[in-house]
């Protein structure tokens, strides 16, 4: 058994794997939504374009979900607190995905123009918004959650739904768009031919230009914002509630970690080697690791917000010391040491399994597919 030090620790690594899962997995099947009417000249490409997608959407979806429970089991004070007080932010996102699986399923169904075209913008809400929400909301981590605790640990949110919408949140809520719109245009890239391919991959370039411009205006802002710092805390190995610590802010904390470890600043460096794997491959026709590119990408953003941030998951901006932080917010020690044990055995599992699905399903959609099969895909 592992002490509770360390089960801190993994679990803080834990959940970013899942949100680096979800959004590889996930992420390219949202970046097709958002590319549909934007690729797809006619409705056989539409179609062409969902059915890459088709034996998959529904099964990595479940990345999200398994991080969204993960964050419930290991981290409560974080759930309880951000769920109430992103209410309607998170509201938002669950509204638009709705438009996904009904949108898959009935778009189809009748030959009616309008009533795929509603579909397609349906499929497009459902995977821009949420993707866009994500980035807002990361961003502002950044600037601090208006949430104060009382001594009862009772969370009191004193802030609105438009306040989250500041000009920092949405940069990093457009790096967040671009990165999974970049997931989608090289899935395309791989999965299509002929003249839909050939956009797809003009597109891929285009957007990684625009992901690492954003993602660099993004981490220049940061340098700009006061971070927080843990001025003490009690033993981080025990079990702590949040208020047993003092917190400041300081100009520039928030790259503190990497001031300490300079060789964390490779972390931030394999976002702009992604995107130019993206530029280069797609331009040699590798669509493949054009693909790897956009995931390296992916792995990179998310891991850089997570190291400056760390150990802060739900800083404060109203009660600073009262900032959930990986040490103080965490599960008792039998519960984080089950779910470890339970994430090992089955994490490499549902990794196998997809694998194998991705594999055996792997291949070109063609519009002789779509044509041939009118009435069984998507």
């Amino acid at each position: 058994m592992f002490d509770y030090e360390t089960l801190k620790l993994i679990w803080w690594l834990l959940v970013g794997v899942l949100l680096i899962g979800f959004a590889i997995m996930d992420g390219h099947d949202m970046g097709v939504g958002i590319l549909l009417n934007f690729l797809g000249k006619d409705d056989t490409e539409r179609r062409v374009m969902i059915n890459t997608i088709a034996p998959h959407w529904d099964g990595n979806q479940v990345w999200f979900i398994t991080a969204g429970g993960a964050v419930f089991a290991a981290w409560p004070f974080v759930y309880a607190t951000a769920f109430s007080g992103l209410y309607w932010a998170l509201l938002l996102v669950l509204f638009a995905l709705f438009f996904r699986p009904v949108g898959f399923e009935y778009r189809s169904k009748l030959p009616s123009p309008t009533w795929r075209q509603s579909w397609d913008w349906g499929l497009f809400a459902g995977s821009a918004i949420p993707a866009l929400v994500f980035g807002v909301a990361f961003g502002n981590l950044f600037l601090g959650v208006p949430f104060r605790l009382d001594e009862t640990m009772r969370s009191f949110y004193s802030g609105s739904f438009w306040a989250l919408l500041n000009p920092f949140a949405l940069l990093v809520g457009i790096t967040s768009l671009m990165l999974l719109t970049l997931q989608g245009a090289t899935f395309l890239a791989h999965r299509t031919e002929g003249d839909l391919q050939a956009r797809a991959k003009k597109t891929a370039s285009l957007v990684a230009i625009i992901l690492l411009v954003a993602f660099s205006l993004a981490g220049f802002w940061v340098s700009r914002i006061d971070g927080y710092v843990i001025d003490s805390i009690a033993d981080v190995g025990a079990s702590i509630n949040p208020l047993m610590k003092e917190v400041s802010r300081a100009p520039g904390a928030w790259f503190a970690n990497y001031d300490k470890t300079p060789i964390l600043w490779l972390i931030p460096a394999l976002a702009y080697l992604g995107g130019l794997l993206v530029i280069a491959c797609v331009r040699a026709g590798w669509t493949l690791l054009a693909f790897v590119g956009s995931s390296l990408a992916c792995v990179s953003v998310i891991l850089t917000a997570g190291v400056a941030l760390f150990p802060f998951v739900l800083p404060s901006s109203e009660m600073p010391k009262a900032s959930l932080t990986a040490w103080d917010a965490t599960s008792s020690h039998f519960t984080l040491n089950v779910m470890f044990w339970v994430a090992l055995i089955f994490t490499p599992l549902v990794v196998a399994y997809t694998g194998w699905a991705y594999r055996v399903m792997s291949g070109k959609v063609t519009r002789d597919f779509i044509v041939k099969n009118d009435k069984t895909v998507y």
